[in-house]
């Protein structure tokens, strides 16, 4: 969307009480697209992802970047004064996002019953580990565990070294937060049809499980468990990472039978065009000679190699190269957003795209940044904001 358009998500209004990573994402993908958001923070015990540098203006980047289009409220929410704030930003902020494990926001009296209380027709969202029912509920978690609890572990990394660290957070990210705004999205449409307010019990374990639905629907209809290196995706087949001869890897993701062939026949390998069926002593040894060719070679000789060749084979680049790349270049995939001091930051850009360009909005600002502002607009007078201040109720 360009800045003359109507955002799509104009008019949603949000409290977020999520920190660190999974909530977060999901909020920021809900801003990116209009949405309304303040994200509340006990200042006495702030964000940790606050903590991460480096840091501009002295605000984590990564918080900067993951809480962009969110205003910043500074509360000590054991305060009854606090409590009394965020009940009047119910009044007009009828969607909740919360993280904390189960009953917490109930000993806070921010549970979705009292908070129903308020307004009626809340949408209330608890993104938590592992659900909140269930024997896990209360059990503490990270993106490590809810990989290794859904199973998709056990059939990833090699099998000689075991399940591999991934550079990003798959559940937390993938799973967690990205499910978090399609289902306040869902829920928010299905009040807009008159359906009312929701509950969402949404586990990151269970959002995690869910994208396994590949591998699971062979093992569900009867078939054999998968195991590392033993699927065509998950390096039983040609399609793997192979290092180069300056220490660099090229990804091979020649699949099908075209692909192949071209693959095959671009480093030599011409029996393995149209090889039949393979034992899987027979694919282990043709994997190995690949894995020599491609040793042999630097990776820019390989990417000369395969620049005009059709074969879904493609460099693992840096970050640094990955965003001067034309898949990202060429599609905008950066952006500029102003920080609270007025400085302009470089940051990832939303994806999606409604209707044009997306512009993200402030960038994360430092905690409480904004907090006279919000209850100026909620209509305490100085004095009051002053006496919170004082009260401890406010930052």
């Amino acid at each position: 969307m360009n800045t003359t358009e109507r955002p799509p998500l104009e008019g949603m209004k949000i409290l977020d009480f999520t920190y660190l990573l999974p909530g977060p994402y999901g909020s920021m993908m809900l801003a990116d697209l209009g949405a309304d958001i303040i994200k509340i923070e006990n200042f006495n015990n702030p964000d940790l992802m606050r903590i991460s540098a480096p840091f501009v203006d002295g605000v984590s980047a990564a918080y900067a970047h993951i809480n962009r289009g969110k205003r910043s409220l500074g509360l000590d929410l054991k305060n009854p004064g606090a409590r009394d704030i965020v009940f009047r930003l119910l009044r007009d902020y009828d969607i909740v996002l919360e993280q904390f494990r189960p009953g917490v926001m109930e000993r806070l009296g921010l549970g979705y019953d009292e908070v129903r209380k308020a307004s009626p027709s809340v949408i209330y969202c608890s993104l938590t580990g592992y659900g909140r029912t269930g024997r896990y509920a209360e059990r503490a978690g990270h993106d490590i565990n809810y990989l290794a609890l859904s199973g998709i572990d056990s059939y990833s990394g090699r099998e000689t070294t075991g399940p591999a660290l991934s550079g990003i957070q798959i559940a937390d990210v993938c799973a967690g937060g990205k499910n978090l705004a399609i289902a306040v999205m869902a829920a928010y449409i299905r009040r807009l049809a008159g359906g009312g307010g929701a509950f969402i019990d949404l586990s990151i374990t269970d959002s995690t499980f869910a994208l396994s639905a590949f591998q699971a629907a062979g093992f569900l209809a009867g078939g054999g468990e998968p195991v590392r290196e033993g699927e065509i995706l998950n390096g039983g087949a040609v399609y793997d990472y192979y290092r180069t001869a300056d220490g660099r890897h090229l990804s091979v993701g020649s699949l099908e039978p075209k692909f192949a062939e071209a693959f095959y026949r671009a480093i030599g390998m011409d029996e393995m065009a149209a090889p039949g069926l393979l034992s899987r002593e027979e694919l282990a040894a043709s994997k190995r000679r690949v894995a020599e060719i491609i040793a042999s070679r630097t990776l820019e000789h390989w990417r000369g190699v395969f620049e005009g060749i059709d074969s879904c084979v493609e460099p693992v680049l840096t970050l640094a190269e990955a965003v001067e790349s034309p898949p990202l270049a060429d599609r905008s995939m950066l952006t500029e957003v102003r920080n609270h001091a007025g400085r302009t930051l470089r940051q990832v850009a939303s994806p999606i795209r409604v209707g044009g360009e997306c512009t993200a909005r402030e960038a994360g600002a430092p905690l409480g940044h904004h907090t006279a502002a919000i209850l100026a607009s909620l209509g305490y007078s100085p004095d009051e904001i002053e006496e919170f201040r004082k009260n401890g109720a406010i930052n």
